[in-house]
């Protein structure tokens, strides 16, 4: 009867931990996007951390559909075409018809939306540097690393 009292009481504990893990990430990226949401509101802009993930990737790929746009920030694609319904209304994206595929459309950034990516970077910077601030570069490296091999490892097991 112990030996199984110990059995479970040391599956609780890992349980534990492995909760402690996902929490503390959803947690700190909790943290980020409430902080990044804030920072964007003090500079002006009413746009939220989806709508900033959206304007970082198309800063910075070639146009793609919105169901590419929406895998690439695993997000839903019906939610997707209302956010990007709200940024095209505000001149900051377009649609434009897809080269090889006359029924899709692609999304690319505009010059206005460029100017507030702009903005919204520089807050994301600031941001960034606050959350790892106190953390030597030696850490900082060390986190980077280990949050790197967490991802590989999750994306390998998932092929």
């Amino acid at each position: 009867m112990q030996a199984n009292d110990a059995s479970n009481n040391s599956h609780h504990k890992a349980a534990a931990r492995e909760e402690s893990f996902g929490q503390l990430i959803g947690n700190v990226r909790s943290a980020l996007m409430n902080r990044l949401e804030h920072e964007f509101a003090k500079q002006g802009s009413e746009l939220n951390f989806t709508q900033y993930l959206v304007m970082k990737k198309l800063s910075t790929e070639v146009p793609m559909t919105a169901t590419e746009l929406a895998r690439s920030i695993s997000h839903d694609a019906g939610a997707m075409t209302r956010l990007l319904d709200r940024l095209t209304e505000k001149g900051y994206l377009r649609r434009l018809p897809h080269a090889q595929d006359r029924r899709a459309l692609q999304i690319e950034i505009t010059e206005a939306g460029r100017e507030v990516w702009w903005r919204m970077s520089k807050s994301a910077t600031t941001v960034m540097e606050m959350a790892l601030r106190g953390i030597s570069t030696a850490d900082r490296e060390k986190l980077t690393q280990t949050l790197k091999q967490i991802q590989a490892t999750l994306q390998q097991e998932n092929d």
